[in-house]
């Protein structure tokens, strides 16, 4: 995560936008003047489509290369601004990807995400900047729904993602005053090796096992680490506590929060926090920077309504070794489904794993109703 100029990024975002606006509209256009769509402008409302795929990051648009090149014709539902973050997924939240193959110089994250964008449409992909607000699994073909189309398909790929969490304190967002990717991440095995962080003080904020890994992790980098937790005792694993309390490297600060983020010289990068310890009330700074937060993700999965089956995370539970969810015909991608790597690179093997897995599941209801791809 090496230094991207805001201004660079906040145009890159915004011409991503006007792509994703340009792309729905000239769809849109392309099926008005077909006959069928013609008839009636209510036929716009409602598409039919072998596979409808909701996401827009790696997972989603693997899957969708993967499906059109099976001439599936898939429809990709890429969101406007779901859950805070532009299309395209967690990646457009970052500055330099370093770890994904086939990059040797890095790449910028919004960057990667429109070129996997492009390919997908390159194979045919219809891609809507809709957010889908509701589903329906409870019939074959299935429904999925946004403010202004209805889509009916005979398979869905669920590929929505997870968000980390994040904590709210000056200094810690992406505006002009914040030092989000400057200094603060939630990915220390995303970022942590960027030349930012090398032999410099770094600070995790957690408790639990995330925690304690990514602290671990930082050590290889880092001078030292920082394990800021507001209470006295951690609620990680004792084995994983052991690793990280063992470490020369590591040092807890206990009964403990960051009430501020702030910079080191002309530099626009994170010079050093503001830490409060919550029993005394004494405020001191701790000169560092990076910091990551490890305070767990959110998986993107509210919109389901319980359709799915998720475990008690709020991931959704697929069979081992597959994307096959709960629901017959309904597969799950990316880190919607992997509470474990969140990785970009993982992402999209799962995304190419449920293509292929619901091509089968086409293939076999088609076999039985008479039909053939």
């Amino acid at each position: 995560m090496s230094f991207c100029p805001r201004r660079l990024t906040s145009l890159l975002r915004k011409a991503r936008s006007l792509i994703g606006l340009a792309t729905t509209a000239s769809t849109a256009a392309s099926l008005s003047s077909s006959p069928a769509a013609a008839a009636s402008m209510d036929d716009l409302q409602t598409m039919k489509t072998r596979l409808c795929i909701i996401g827009s990051g790696p997972a989603a648009h693997t899957a969708a290369i993967y499906a059109a090149r099976a001439e599936l014709k898939p429809i990709l539902f890429e969101g406007w601004m779901a859950n805070d973050i532009a299309p395209g997924g967690q990646l457009t939240t970052t500055s330099d990807v370093e770890n994904f193959p086939g990059f040797p110089e890095g790449i910028l994250g919004i960057e990667l995400m429109d070129r996997c964008r492009s390919q997908s449409l390159r194979f045919g992909t219809q891609i809507f900047t809709e957010t889908v607000s509701k589903v329906d699994f409870s019939a074959r073909p299935f429904k999925v729904f946004t403010d202004s189309r209805t889509v009916v398909a005979d398979a869905v790929v669920v590929a929505t993602g997870a968000v980390a969490k994040r904590l709210g304190f000056p200094g810690s967002g992406d505006g002009p005053n914040g030092f989000w990717n400057r200094g603060i991440s939630a990915c220390a095995v995303c970022d942590g090796a960027a030349p930012l962080f090398r032999n410099k003080p770094l600070a995790v904020i957690g408790g639990g096992d995330s925690a304690m890994e990514e602290a671990n992790f930082l050590t290889k980098y880092g001078s030292k680490v920082y394990i800021i937790h507001r209470r006295d005792a951690f609620r990680a694993s004792k084995i994983m506590q052991n690793r990280a309390m063992s470490n020369p490297k590591i040092e807890v600060l206990w009964n403990s929060a960051v009430v501020e983020a702030y910079g080191e010289g002309e530099r626009g990068v994170l010079g050093g926090l503001k830490v409060k310890n919550v029993v005394s009330g004494e405020v001191s700074n701790l000169k560092v920077s990076g910091l990551f937060f490890a305070i767990g993700h959110e998986p993107a999965t509210k919109f389901l309504d319980g359709q799915l089956e998720l475990d008690s995370d709020g991931y959704v539970v697929t069979k081992p070794g597959t994307t096959q969810t709960s629901v017959r015909g309904v597969f799950a991608a990316g880190d919607v489904q992997d509470k474990k790597y969140r990785q970009a690179v993982t992402a999209a093997g799962t995304g190419c794993m449920a293509a292929l897995d619901a091509e089968h599941y086409l293939q076999e209801i088609g076999s039985q109703e008479g039909k053939s791809d």
